[in-house]
């Protein structure tokens, strides 16, 4: 039974926990500090403020031991998902920003690339991976992934942008499936663990 930790400092914890548990044999631990870690085989960043989070992750003493346990274990090979704001904490570069939080992903972000939270929009788009037909989309505020580097694997985009992405066990996603009735990226997240 897989334990799958959602950073909860801010944001759309609730969702993820909701979709999570809604797959038999998943269990769920809301990640506020390094030690609720233990036992954690995956990590999921979910959607929320990314400067409110990222402040905390560089600026309070138990935000960076957090960090500093979470960058230990994405070295062992430790599977996270970056959802939105989560996209934005594992970019290796964001784009007209200097600050970088967790920037594990050979990735560059441009952060609400869509306009403000009245031009969040639905759409159904196909993603490498998972089948079924188009996965629904739900961006709000969302940014894109501008550019990838080399190790990394497109798994969808719309209108000619990234939206989500791969490298090894970290995957990015610019939109919100915690947020539709479909559990296939969660399913295929969950893939991850060895």
């Amino acid at each position: 039974m897989p334990l799958v930790g959602i950073l909860a400092l801010q944001g759309g914890v609730a969702e993820h926990a909701e979709m999570l548990s809604s797959i038999p044999e998943v269990k769920v631990r809301l990640v506020r500090i390094a030690s609720d870690l233990e036992g954690v085989e995956a990590l999921i960043l979910p959607g929320g403020e990314s400067t409110a989070v990222g402040h905390i992750l560089a600026t309070d003493p138990r935000g960076t031991a957090l960090r500093e346990a979470v960058l230990e274990r994405i070295a062992q090979g430790f599977p996270v998902w970056g959802t939105c704001m989560g996209a934005i904490l594992l970019a290796g570069k964001i784009r007209n920003d200097h600050r970088r939080h967790l920037a594990v992903m050979d990735i560059e972000v441009t952060r609400n690339a869509y306009g403000s939270q009245l031009e969040s929009f639905r759409t159904m788009e196909p993603v490498k991976g998972i089948e079924g037909g188009p996965f629904p989309m739900v961006f709000i505020r969302a940014p894109v992934i501008s550019q990838v580097g080399p190790e990394v694997e497109v798994l969808a985009t719309h209108r000619g942008h990234v939206v989500a992405c791969r490298q090894g066990k970290l995957l990015a996603t610019t939109f919100h499936p915690e947020l539709t009735n479909d559990s296939r990226f969660h399913r295929y997240f969950l893939s991850f663990i060895s």
